[in-house]
């Protein structure tokens, strides 16, 4: 032994060379453990993920939460959840017409349960979709008829104007009787 050499250190240089080849032999026995399964095994393994993973992203979430998580929430919960311009509008209180509205689509959900599909016809678009709306079926008046629509979880947090359009795209037809000589010219294609 030299004399500036400590034995401690022969040990430890000993003990450091062990340990990497016991590092080595453990990572070739993993190596051939993962060849020794068949791929079959690992793929299904991988697709059960992939299916796990794929139905909790088709599973729906309204800003983190899943339909039954919002429905049992109380209304200041969701009401923080909710998108600015519904938050203060709520916060301010529901109008008498959307609270009359909110009764009677409360009955129509029970009367759901118990068999009966009704339609709720109203003239409140303003009304801000809630999630004890879902599956109920709403008749929303756009100024000259009642459009029905069916709440799903994708609608909530939106106001119920915006499933019954006001207006319609101008669909023009060939000229009528009297009209103007310029006006009958309908080109050919």
């Amino acid at each position: 032994m030299a004399p500036n050499e400590n034995p401690n250190e022969e040990e430890q240089e000993a003990l450091e060379e062990e340990k990497s080849t016991e590092e080595k032999t453990a990572k070739k026995v993993i190596d051939e453990s993962s060849e020794d399964l068949s791929d079959e095994s690992t793929e299904e393994f991988d697709d059960e993920l992939d299916t796990e993973k794929e139905l909790d992203r088709l599973r729906f979430k309204y800003r983190g939460f899943t339909l039954e998580e919002l429905k049992k929430m109380n209304a200041d919960e969701f009401i923080r959840i909710l998108p600015a311009r519904a938050r203060r509008s709520l916060k301010r209180g529901l109008p008498p017409r959307q609270k009359k509205l909110l009764g009677r689509l409360r009955r129509a959900y029970r009367a759901k349960k118990r068999g009966k599909d009704l339609i709720t016809r109203t003239h409140v678009r303003d009304m801000i979709i809630f999630p004890e709306m879902v599956g109920l079926s709403i008749g929303v008046y756009n100024g000259k008829e009642y459009i029905t629509v069916d709440i799903k979880p994708e609608m909530i947090g939106h106001y119920l104007g915006e499933f019954s359009q006001t207006r319609r795209g101008v669909q023009h037809g060939s000229p009528g009787i009297g009209a103007t000589r310029s006006s009958k010219y309908v080109p050919l294609k």
